[in-house]
């Protein structure tokens, strides 16, 4: 009787809605995760609708800093020029506010002509930090922020 009374009150706190959905990505991640998305798919329409002329790309490693949407996009562009596949994947991602953190790795696969490697097909998981400030009224990216370590993609290279 005892286990009986205790497995109808399992399943009946089973069964109360939730009053806190902590599964809910927050709108400035869901956004930030949207923008990384249209970023790696190659989606130049979406990221028009994402910069404004004020919006800034930095890849800090490699001391470079794009400003505006002609400039970033252009930019993007060149970068993916050829490029067979191409993935963020976000291993831990977090948020104060507007800023968005993602860290993981970005996949890379396609010509080595970027790399020094003309004629083959190279292969890359670059591991890094992206860190994306959102106007969430505009629904626009102020500035991307790239941290990657390149030493582990030279290492790769230098094996293909």
């Amino acid at each position: 009787m005892m286990i009986l009374r205790n497995l109808c009150l399992v399943l009946a706190f089973a069964c109360l809605p939730s009053v806190a959905n902590t599964g809910k990505m927050p709108l400035e991640q869901q956004l930030a995760v949207k923008y990384i998305q249209a970023v790696t798919e190659h989606d130049y329409q979406a990221l028009n609708a994402f910069y404004d002329r004020d919006s800034v790309f930095k890849d800090r490693t490699a001391s470079k800093t794009y400003t505006g949407r002609r400039h970033i996009i252009n930019f993007l562009r060149r970068a993916h020029q050829g490029v067979l596949e191409y993935a963020f994947n976000i291993e831990h991602m977090f948020n104060s506010g507007s800023l968005v953190v993602m860290i993981g790795s970005y996949h890379y696969r396609g010509p080595g002509d970027q790399f020094g490697k003309p004629g083959k097909i190279i292969d890359l998981a670059i591991p890094g930090v992206t860190t994306i400030n959102l106007d969430m009224t505009n629904q626009r990216v102020e500035q991307h922020v790239d941290l990657m370590d390149y030493q582990t993609m030279a290492d790769q290279l230098a094996v293909q």
